[in-house]
């Protein structure tokens, strides 16, 4: 089951090559499972101490998921810390009102690595 995150909250997780951050913008409920929506940076890390430090400047990094919703399964699948929360924009839960206005879309069953194409 997933951690207690919140919007806005900015997570780092580990690859092979060093470390990521994802963001969470929002979670829903779509059906009986829940979804949760993301932002996802392309920029890696060589340690955890230069990921918090680069969370602190998100608008200097590249986004490279704009938006994600995500099945829990998911989202689980890749382990995250938190780092620190930073207020959602309106422009970006603009993007989950406009994901959630479409009828029959779902949210993708694949982890955020394999998103990313990163292993």
């Amino acid at each position: 089951m997933s951690q207690p995150f919140s919007p806005g909250d900015v997570l780092v997780y580990q690859i092979e090559s060093g470390y990521g951050l994802v963001r969470v913008l929002g979670g829903s409920v779509q059906g009986e499972s829940r979804v949760w929506h993301v932002r996802a940076y392309g920029d890696l890390f060589m340690d955890v101490d230069m990921a918090e430090a680069a969370a602190r400047s998100l608008e200097n990094l590249k986004v490279e998921i704009a938006h994600e919703a995500m099945t829990e399964r998911a989202f689980d699948s890749t382990q995250t810390s938190f780092i620190l929360n930073i207020q959602v924009s309106d422009e970006e839960d603009r993007l989950i009102q406009e994901w959630k206005s479409k009828p029959g879309i779902l949210p993708t069953d694949r982890s955020i690595r394999l998103l990313m194409g990163l292993r």
